[in-house]
């Protein structure tokens, strides 16, 4: 675990553990657990929840925000909405501490510059007692300093989005005393990428690894726009179950066009050779679904993984409990 005094700004996911999730959040201090024990994460970095409090409180953004949030109905859509916006505008329209800022790029020129995946990590997300999963934002193909100093502030941002004010106020959570954390890490152009199980996700089935795979980014299933294959692997045999092929159309890619303004993924057409192909081989499917189960065993419980694949091989971009297992 990471001493905190004095503050620590950014922290190298190498360097951490799941005793920071009140350092690097949920996301960061997984990352940091699966590199202890050997599994594949792509390189990177942690900007901390200290220096997140760090730009509430060289900002004087605490008390403004909490008047915004104060005595506010969360089931007055428009009320709820005016009051997200307002915090987020705060958030946006405050200058970065000069020290967090140059922090920040010097870790990212160290990582290598070039395009990174920038994404939110809370400090209450993934709890026993409650998942906040999802309801910040991650920004890919963010590339140079200014993008990467940008994409951490709407991150912080996107603490205050609507939906997670209500999520928080419904879970009784005070808003200013959440944390978030930001993970920096370099960009795997993703030949193949999807999510997994370590039980059924409808049966609740805990002999079974389910596998979601499609061609190019994950975020393909997120927008629900791409039917993804289905792989279900038996735990005790290792035994291939299930294997449904998705055809399609499009990837959701990297844009190599995109300006600094501009949408830095885009749509593209898959070649007819792929659109019907298996995106997993048996021996693929397997050799993922045994990494699940290795991180159910570490993390005592059923899991929920992102994972993504390149010419270098695979990888594990997330792992969090699985909240609804009975």
């Amino acid at each position: 675990m990471l001493q905190r005094n004095p503050p620590v700004l950014i922290a190298p996911i190498e360097s951490l553990g799941k005793a920071d999730v009140a350092l690097a959040g949920g996301k960061g201090a997984n990352l940091g657990e699966l590199t202890r024990i050997g599994v594949p994460v792509v390189p990177g970095f942690v900007v901390t929840a200290s220096a997140y409090s760090a730009f509430l409180d060289e900002g004087s953004l605490r008390a403004p925000a909490e008047a915004l949030l104060a005595d506010l109905d969360v089931s007055d859509a428009v009320a709820l909405e005016r009051a997200a916006s307002g915090v987020q505008a705060l958030f946006t329209s405050a200058d970065m501490p000069v020290e967090i800022a140059a922090a920040i790029a010097t870790a990212y020129e160290e990582l290598g510059g070039g395009p990174v995946a920038v994404r939110s990590s809370a400090t209450a997300e993934d709890l026993a007692q409650a998942s906040f999963a999802g309801q910040q934002e991650s920004y890919l193909n963010i590339e140079g300093s200014a993008q990467v100093l940008e994409a951490v502030e709407k991150c912080w941002a996107s603490l205050f989005e609507a939906r997670a004010i209500h999520y928080r106020t419904g879970a009784g959570f005070d808003h200013l005393d959440v944390g978030i954390a930001v993970v920096v890490q370099k960009m795997v152009q993703s030949e193949r990428s999807g999510v997994m199980f370590t039980l059924h996700p409808v049966t609740n089935d805990r002999s079974q690894v389910l596998i979601e795979a499609v061609w190019g980014l994950g975020e393909a299933i997120v927008s629900g726009m791409v039917s993804p294959d289905m792989y279900i692997v038996d735990k005790a045999t290792g035994a291939l179950l299930e294997c449904e092929v998705a055809p399609q159309e499009q990837e959701m890619v990297r844009n190599p066009t995109a300006s600094a303004d501009a949408e830095a993924n885009h749509w593209a057409d898959i070649d007819w050779g792929r659109r019907a192909q298996q995106k997993l081989t048996e021996a693929e499917a397997v050799a993922l679904a045994q990494i699940g189960v290795r991180l159910e065993q570490h993390f005592g419980g059923p899991q929920d993984i992102e994972w993504a694949s390149d010419e270098g091989g695979f990888y594990i971009l997330q792992s969090r409990a699985v909240t609804t297992a009975s």
